[in-house]
């Protein structure tokens, strides 16, 4: 987005972050979200440089990232590729729960292997990924972990045979 796309938006969106009408999330104007797409492109980029594509300061720019992080909307991290880290083996785990799917679900999350858990509606209840460092590996956390946990009826498992996209842009589409 360029100074002159976020210059002409409304007077009213100028806020970096307002309450939805419902008050659950910040809602987000369009310079927050220029701030978030340059650091998505570039999470190291200097304020100064994303100040002048978005048209602010340096220090404007320093504040409204301090308030994105502060309210949980961003987060900067590193990403790394699992497989130069010596993790070889990704899977996709969908799983069937008898009773509570609440605490099925924060077990997993406790489990340093797993990377994402989502409750479902449809033919899983959970859908849980996991980051192995080989086949052994991601044996054990099936089925001697995750299939243990009382409450769990059933899984299925979706072994990653090669990664195509994974990006992290769609918060400013």
């Amino acid at each position: 987005m360029h100074s002159e796309d976020v210059a002409s938006r409304s007077a009213d969106q100028r806020d970096s972050t307002r309450e939805s009408r419902n008050g659950s999330s910040p809602q987000l104007d369009a310079v927050s979200l220029a701030i978030i797409q340059q650091l998505q492109e570039d999470g190291r980029r200097p304020y100064a440089a994303i100040g002048k594509a978005v048209g602010l300061s340096e220090a404007a720019v320093r504040q409204r990232v301090q308030k994105l992080l502060d309210q949980g909307v961003m987060q900067i991290v590193a990403v790394t590729d699992p497989l130069t880290v010596g993790f070889r083996r990704q899977a996709m785990v969908g799983i069937n729960v008898e009773g509570d799917v609440e605490s099925i679900a924060d077990a997993l999350t406790a489990m340093s292997e797993v990377e994402y858990v989502v409750m479902t509606a449809g033919s899983f209840d959970i859908l849980a990924e996991i980051v192995c460092e080989d086949d052994d590996h991601l044996l054990d956390v099936i089925n001697k972990r995750i299939r243990a946990l009382p409450g769990v009826r059933s899984t299925e498992s979706f072994v990653y045979l090669k990664l195509k996209k994974q990006t992290y842009m769609w918060g400013t589409r």
